[in-house]
């Protein structure tokens, strides 16, 4: 099977979302796609199924931040000191999705601990949350606030959030790996009372972290690419080729 590679850069939320979605949708045989990119101007990003009413959309965009909807499942996040990034997989190969979430966490693993051995520490999560009982508690908007099996969590907590989705001939699948502290302020935007805000500013605060807090400096972003590229290859044995190509006009930035 063929991998390609294609760094994105900095675009808007919908550019983003739209460009994971064109690439699934591409329905090439025997060809997988890493993608990485980032985020500007900032962005909350809402799961496929949750309700808008759940964010302050106004307050968001007085401070100058997107809101749009993932192609994926899950709850409220805020795009902002991340890397983030995509995979597309064709469903006819040899990996369930269930294998490929693990062989996914498990090469990006391997990607961190090559930009900083200290993350040799990650543990993937190896149980599954209820997450029907955990979506009727307020907290359940935050999609940081619990680990999916396979996830990636330094001292108990999270590092890297994942979602993925199976649309038609191929498996998309995206994730943020949180390089500073920023995606906690996802609560400001949640239209609950202040009490149960300070509650979920507690909650995001103790079951998440950050590469910038686990190091004690400023991310790299060019040297972090370069090693979550590596993990990819290493995990799935491969080498990449490189993507270049054109925008459909379904991309494009409004």
């Amino acid at each position: 099977m063929i991998w390609e590679f294609i760094n994105t850069g900095f675009n808007c939320g919908e550019y983003n979302m739209q460009y994971d979605v064109h690439l699934a949708n591409k329905k090439e045989q025997e060809v997988a796609i890493l993608r990485l990119y980032r985020w500007t101007p900032y962005c909350i990003s809402l799961g496929a199924n949750q309700q808008a009413e759940s964010i302050n959309i106004s307050k968001a965009k007085k401070n100058l931040i997107d809101v749009v909807k993932r192609p994926t499942g899950g709850k409220a996040i805020l795009h902002a000191e991340e890397l983030t990034y995509s995979i597309i997989y064709p469903a006819s190969h040899n990996l369930s999705p269930r294998q490929l979430y693990h062989e996914i966490n498990s090469a990006l693993k391997a990607g961190l601990i090559n930009y900083n051995p200290v993350f040799q520490e990650i543990e993937l999560e190896n149980l599954q949350p209820d997450f029907t009982g955990f979506y009727n508690q307020k907290v359940s908007e935050l999609c940081f606030a619990v680990s999916a099996k396979s996830e990636l969590k330094f001292n108990g907590k999270k590092l890297v959030g994942s979602a993925q989705r199976k649309m038609d001939k191929t498996i998309l699948q995206h994730g943020s790996i949180l390089c500073g502290e920023y995606h906690t302020k996802i609560v400001d935007y949640l239209n609950y009372s202040a009490s149960q805000i300070e509650k979920m500013r507690d909650e995001i605060n103790a079951t998440t972290i950050d590469m910038k807090s686990i190091l004690g400096e400023d991310i790299n972003y060019d040297r972090l690419i370069d090693s979550i590229r590596f993990g990819i290859q290493k995990q799935f044995k491969m080498n990449f080729k490189s993507l270049s190509e054109e925008i459909d006009s379904i991309v494009l930035m409004n």
